[in-house]
Parts: structure tokens; sequence; C-alpha cells
């Protein structure tokens, strides 16, 4: 008798979340609790979310990678550990707390710092959660007795001895610099936490009459006309022959009436503009970095706020900058000192968190020197150490390693790990925290079990556009905090695009919920249609089709089961499942199907310890089929009809059907383990050894 589900069609909905119970209750999950059958441990640390998001389709990709690997090492016998958790995304999960404050006609400051802090957490034990249970529905199995939060107890104190490590080894200081300032939020922002949008603007030539001889003067391009008033000089690159003769001579700056010196920099584009340009040393990087080498005045014309400062001069002061803009512009224009304006498309730098303006500001913030950290990152990949999975992204690492500058790890905000010196009210850098994510969570800085047994991690799966946010600083923290590399291979996975080839965007409407995917199509159907399109180092233009293309695999393996069940030998001990095929029972056909099957084990093998996760669905489908299902099934149907040919028939069939729901439980473990069920109701799919491609 089989089971009464397999006469009709398989439905996940009345599956998946009962075998989730399943796998939860067995506690496998948890390395602890796993049978011991060898003593090497297999550890990834999934990038924590932030608590302020939802499942997306790249958490979507980057968890069924993950839960492929581990799956696959559990059933090879490591002591597998999987560890979940969340980020506090310290600016983000800030604006939301506020506008739900907004809402009720408050702010934080009508609040306090201490009572704002408390609305946060009881923000996070609402919402803060979602995600991992989203996760769950996914089928990804994380130990979630080990999920760590980084603002939990425990990690608190990891971040402080971090921060007093280098303190106390002469690597933090503090120091007044140009940083990206972010008006709304009112802190500071790193480079890498900068979009930038293109936007419509004007590109405006301005007269600068040389000192002595109005007549005379030259002409720089910019399109931030109001920043001229805290102007310093003039540069040009030292090559380019048109200024050659006028470097060292100085200009008197309009409106402030200031005299200024003409310079020489390697650093200007002689392409841009007039190849003459402006230098404002207190509110812009690239000008901060040329003042400071020529030893340049710096004049603070623009607050925290954005409105002009009283070194701006009376014409701006008090004003918002666009408003100075505005005016700046009139004044110039009756002067006639404006030579021509031009419509120009220009990149706006943006809070990568909240979309606001960035201001360039010179500001009192806490760095890190990066030299000798750099050079450690550095190194670990140049000597094999971790290797990047492809190895195209490993220039995108380098490039930043070696152009780094001290990182400004201070913000502003209150919700966050606080700075750990006496009278400082700043809080750290979100990335700071995270960048201590694959020990931190294990138990650092105390060398208990957890972070003797799995750590190092071994395999880092994320995304691209945080190879410099948290790869690079992951590196070089667990070297200089560990002495160990955190992870021996990264592997970058690509982006999910829409299927015209653009981003996703939940807020334009472009975004795809796989939440909504699982409950059209099961889990399983989902995971397949994401791995199925996941080929090659391109990026994935989603396809809904690939859904329901996993979604009747699903079905062919369902009904393929149903055959076998009806025809299996009831004398076969499932629990003993290592078949003992006599060649000389075995026909044609079974011998080209064992043989394709061996063969099939060794492909997928080799395909998942290269991260082709995709060339192995593949193969898997195909096998699965069309070798097994619409040829060799069929041909077994004829053989069970000779009774000298039947029982060795049967065991090949079970033989491999067997293997290929262990082939393919990493990819669609839900299924797999319901049908497993049907065979054997004593153990679990989970757990069991993976197929062996020598036997």
């Amino acid at each position: 008798m089989i089971p009464k589900e397999f006469n009709s069609a398989y439905d996940p909905k009345k599956t998946e979340d009962r075998i989730y119970k399943l796998w939860e209750k067995s506690g496998y999950f948890n390395p602890d609790k796993l049978p011991k059958r060898i003593s090497g441990s297999f550890t990834i640390v999934v990038p924590p979310p932030n608590i302020t998001g939802s499942l997306h389709m790249g958490h979507a990709l980057n968890a069924t990678i993950q839960d492929i690997l581990i799956r696959k090492k559990r059933m090879e016998g490591y002591k597998t550990l999987w560890l979940p958790g969340t980020d506090h995304a310290g600016i983000a999960t800030q604006n939301v707390v506020e506008k739900e404050l907004k809402n009720q006609g408050l702010s934080r400051h009508d609040l306090g710092h201490e009572k704002f802090i408390e609305k946060v957490w009881e923000w996070k034990y609402k919402y803060g959660n979602i995600i991992l249970d989203q996760f769950k529905k996914l089928g990804s199995s994380m130990d979630f007795s080990r999920t760590r939060f980084t603002m939990d107890a425990e990690y608190q104190k990891s971040v402080s001895e971090a921060f007093l490590h280098y303190y106390k080894k002469g690597l933090l200081y503090k120091a007044e610099r140009v940083i990206n300032w972010c008006i709304k939020d009112q802190t500071s922002i790193s480079d890498l936490e900068i979009e930038y949008r293109e936007e419509k603007t004007k590109l405006y030539f301005i007269r600068y009459p040389l000192l002595g001889n109005n007549r005379k003067y030259i002409v720089v391009a910019t399109t931030r006309p109001e920043t001229m008033l805290g102007d310093s000089a003039v540069a040009v690159n030292p090559k380019d022959r048109r200024y050659k003769n006028i470097i060292g001579k100085n200009l008197i700056l309009p409106i402030q009436n200031r005299k200024i010196p003409i310079i020489a920099d390697n650093e200007i584009d002689m392409t841009f503009g007039t190849g003459a340009v402006k230098v404002t040393p207190a509110h812009d990087l690239l000008d901060a970095r040329i003042g400071e080498k020529n030893h340049l005045p710096i004049y603070k014309i623009i607050g925290p706020l954005g409105k002009m400062t009283e070194e701006a001069g009376t014409l701006c002061s008090g004003k918002k900058t666009t408003e100075c803009r505005e005016l700046v512009v009139k004044k110039l224009h009756q002067e006639d000192l404006i030579e021509k304006i031009e419509d120009y498309n220009h990149n706006v730098a943006l809070c990568y968190r909240c979309g606001s303006v960035i201001e360039p500001l010179p500001s009192l913030q806490w760095f890190l020197k990066m030299k000798g950290l750099a050079k450690k990152a550095k190194n670990a990949v140049q000597n094999g150490k971790i290797k990047f999975y492809p190895k195209q992204w490993e220039k995108i690492y380098f490039n930043w390693l070696n152009n780094i500058r001290d990182w400004n790890v201070s913000r502003q905000i209150w919700w966050g790990h606080k700075i750990p010196i006496e009278g400082e009210t700043d809080v750290l850098d979100t990335w700071f925290s995270s960048a201590l994510w694959p020990f931190a969570t294990l138990g650092w800085p105390k060398k208990n079990g957890d972070l003797k047994n799995f750590y190092p991690t071994q395999v880092l799966s994320t995304a691209r556009d945080i190879i410099n946010l948290w790869v690079s600083r992951m590196v070089f923290s667990g070297l200089e905090l560990t002495n160990k590399i955190p992870f021996s291979k990264v592997i970058i996975h690509g982006t999910i695009l829409t299927k015209d080839g653009k981003r996703m965007s939940k807020s334009l409407g472009t975004g795809v919920d796989p939440i909504g995917l699982i409950e059209k199509y099961g889990a399983d159907a989902t995971r397949f249609g994401i791995i199925y399109q996941n080929l090659g180092n391109q990026d994935i233009r989603f396809n809904e089709d690939a859904m329901l293309t996993g979604k009747k695999f699903c079905n062919k393996i369902w009904n393929a089961t149903r055959f076998v069940l009806q025809n299996a030998n009831s004398k076969f001990k499932i629990q003993n499942s290592k078949l003992q095929l006599k060649n000389k029972n075995l026909t044609k056909a079974d011998k080209k199907i064992l043989s394709g099957l061996k063969k099939l084990t060794a492909e997928i093998d080799n395909l998942i310890d290269k991260y082709e996760f995709g060339h192995a669905l593949h193969k898997l489908y195909d096998f699965f089929w069309h070798e097994y299902a619409d040829i060799y099934i069929e041909t077994a149907k004829k053989q069970m009809t000779d009774n000298k040919l039947k029982f060795s028939t049967q065991n090949v069939l079970l033989k491999v059907h067997l293997d290929l729901l262990k082939l393919l439980h990493p990819f669609l473990p839900f299924i797999t383990e319901e049908i497993w069920n049907a065979f054997n109701k004593k153990t679990l799919l989970l757990i069991e050894d993976w197929p062996s491609s020598h036997t």
C-alpha cells in the first residue's frame, strides 16, 4: 500500500510547514545534536539582514545558495553550523521609528534619548524578527538556537573590546576632517554609504579676475556656485599648457573680494569645464586633499543644518544653500562675471539610507587608521588564503584597499553602539560592528567552545555591492582581532533584475516578493526557479516561468515516486540503503542508468564545489526528467513483467530513486523529505549519507 497522499497531486501547502516543524523538532539544525560521523565542522554565518527589512529576491537567492551548501555538508557528515542573525541598522532603524513618532506628532527630541531608545527596542521586539521567520518559509536550515543580534548584550561587549583594542594600539584617533554629512539625519556617513542620482542641473562658467588686472581673468566651471564663497584657491593640472604661465599668480575671489592663488595639482581633470577648478577645502573631499597638500586656509561657509554660515558673508549668511545659489548667480551677473551657463547632467550624492542630499563638511570625528589593516586584507587574498568566486570580484576588493583612506567610524545618531570613551555621545558606524560578525557571533573575545569549534568559517556568500562595505572590513577585522582569516571562500552571487534588466525596486513597484512566490508555487519551486536561472557570472533577469518549471518538476518527482512505491521490493530494508546489485543480473538499461547516476553524482559534487549551482540543478533536472523518468522508468515497466528481471529491476529503481532524492535534497528539501518519509519513517533525509560517486 502506498501512502494515501500519493493518490493526488503534490500540494506544497499541505507539506512544507509540517516538514519544517519536523526538522525543527529533530534538533538537527544544531550541530551539537547531529550524529557524529566525521570530526570536521563547516560554518556559514548568514549576512545579517537589517531588522527593518523583509525578504527580497536577493535574500532568497543568497539564502538558497547557503542552504544548498549546508545541507550537502550536513549529509556528508560535517558538524554544520549555519548561524542566523540580524543587524541593528543604525540610521535605517532610527528613521523607521522616527517616522512612526512623526505620525503621532512627536520627534525623538520630544521623548529624549533614553525613552527614544526604549521605543526602538519595542519596535525591534515587534518587527525585528519578521525576516528570520520568512527564511524558515524558504526552507533555510539555520540553527535558530544560536540567533544573534548586533545589539544584544554579548555582542555589545565584543564591539567595545574591538574599539578598545584599536584605541590602545594607537589606530583610533579623533580629528576634524571633511566628511560626508547627512543633513536630514544629522550624522556623518562614509564614502561607501553614498548613492548617486543623475540630475539635470546647470554648469556655471565664472570669471575670476587676476589680481592687479581686472580685464584678465581665469574662467572656472562649477555646478555649485554658492560654494565659491569658501574658495581658497583655483587649481589647474601642471601638465595643462593653457595655464603654465599663470601658476603661482593670484586672483580676486568675486563677491568675497579675497586674494586666492592659482596652484597646480595632478588630481585636476583637464577635461572638465575649462580645466581650471575652484578649490573649497571645507566642502569637497577632493578639495580637502588639495587644500591639505598646499596648506590652504579653510572657510566653513555651510553649517550642519545645510545653511550658510557667517563666514559666507552678508549676502548669504543664514540662507539655505539653494537660496544662496540664486543670490550668488544674480550678483555675478550684475558684475558681468558669468561667462556662460550650460545645461549639465550631474551626479548628486545622496544618503543611501534616507535619500537626502549629502553635504561635505569639516567635522570632529573618530577615524581608524587603515594603511596597515588594508595591507593585511590584501595579503590574505594575494596569498590565496581567501579566494573569490568568481575571481573577477577581487578587482573591486583590491581597488578599494589600494586607494583607502582612514575610516570615519563615528556617527551622530542615537541608535547604535556607544563609543566606549567617557563623555562621548557618538555611536559607531553600523559597519564597524558588522565587521566583527563571523567571530563576535561565536563568542569572541571569549575563547569558548563555539569560537574554537566553528571559527574560522568556511564560506561567505554575499552580493557585490558590499564587497568593500562589509567583506573587506570583515577580513581585516578578523586578521587584526583573532589573527585568523574569517572565511576562506567568498561567493559573490549575481543580482536578480527585472525582466527588462533593471534593478528591482519596491518603491517603484518592480520588486518581486519571494513570499508571494512561495504562496503561489511552494518553497521548493521558488528555490528551483531562483537557482535554475543562476548560470555563470551574469546577473539574473527574473522570469517567473522558471518557478512554474520548478512546480512541474516537483510533480514529475511526485509521480515517479508513486510508481516506485507501487513497485517497490517489500523485502528490501531501506535502513541498509546500500543496495548490493549483482552485475550478472543487470540488463543493459540497468547498467546504463546506474552508470549515468554515478557520473551525475560526480558532476554534482564538482559543480557544487565550484559554486556553479545553476548548472548543477540543470544536470539534475535533465537526468531525472529524461534519463530516469522518461527512459528508464518506461523500460523498467517492461522489465518487471519478466519474473527473472523483476527483483533486480525493483532494486535498481529503488537505488536510483533514493540517490536522486539525496542529490536533489539541498535544492528541493521539502518534497524530497516528504518522499523519503514514504519510504522510511525512521530517519530523516536531512541527515542521510550523501551519495558517493565511487560506489
